[in-house]
């Protein structure tokens, strides 16, 4: 149900049950538990790219699993189980990761995407946040990430309304990053993650880190905070690279070190 391959440092991860526009279910959010734990761990990973097979990102939840409920959870418990620990590791993985969204991308899956760090969208994608339709509130970090990223008007009203946003809708309003064509969809998205990765992705990783400190600090805690990570990437053989090759005239080669 997830499809896994790594190629030019890139891990790419791939929702597939298609024949149900991929909606999540258990077994699915455990792989994927092991694979972002994977994707922490192998120091060759560079990057991750994240996108779905078929029609369809992702659905969101499979619903059938709620009216028969793996090892009897309720619907918090599927949440806390499957969803709470994928944003976490979203967020906690200091690699890139891009989401591109082939095409509708619901509920939680839809907010599964917006945790990334890069979301590039298919022209004919859309985005629905389409728990309000069946009485259930936006999980998987939906109430934090969508406010910051398009405002509380505009995030209120596409919670509450469920309305379906297209990915041209989406790019204006800063809910992603870039929408294309689709006949450039999957090179595009594919080229814009294997750049990351032959970046200095340590340097990314502590920018990855200061952005998640930054929802919550001040300006002060911000600034002392980007004070002690820019020591620390200033250590980094990337940085001693990249300065080397700026002096000599040559283009880096990065490691991610």
């Amino acid at each position: 149900m997830i499809l896994y391959t790594i190629e030019n440092s890139v891990a790419k991860i791939t929702f597939n049950r298609p024949n149900v526009y991929n909606s999540l279910n258990r077994d699915m959010a455990l792989e994927i538990h092991h694979i972002l734990d994977g994707c922490a761990e192998n120091q060759d990973i560079r990057a991750v790219y994240i996108t779905g097979a078929g029609k369809a990102f992702g659905a969101g939840q499979d619903l059938q699993e709620i009216l028969d409920p793996p090892n009897g959870l309720t619907v918090g418990g599927i949440v806390n189980e499957h969803y709470n620990p994928i944003i976490r590791k979203i967020r906690g993985l200091e690699k890139p990761i891009v989401a591109a969204v082939n095409g509708v991308a619901a509920g939680a899956a839809a907010n599964i995407a917006l945790a990334c760090d890069v979301v590039i969208a298919t022209e004919s994608a859309t985005f629905i946040q389409a728990f309000s339709k069946i009485g259930l509130i936006p999980d998987s970090g939906g109430t934090y990430f969508l406010p910051r990223l398009i405002g509380w008007q505009k995030a209120s009203a596409l919670m509450m309304l469920g309305d379906k946003i297209s990915a041209k809708e989406a790019e204006a309003m800063g809910m992603i990053y870039k929408a294309v064509p689709d006949e450039e969809f999957e090179a595009t998205a594919w080229k814009i993650a294997t750049k990351l990765a032959t970046m200095p992705t340590k340097g990314l990783g502590l920018t990855k880190r200061l952005l998640n400190q930054s929802l919550t600090n001040d300006l002060d805690t911000q600034l002392d905070a980007e004070r002690d990570i820019q020591e620390a990437a200033s250590n980094t053989e990337d940085y001693q690279e990249g300065v080397n090759a700026f002096l000599e005239k040559r283009k880096p080669t990065f490691k991610g070190a």
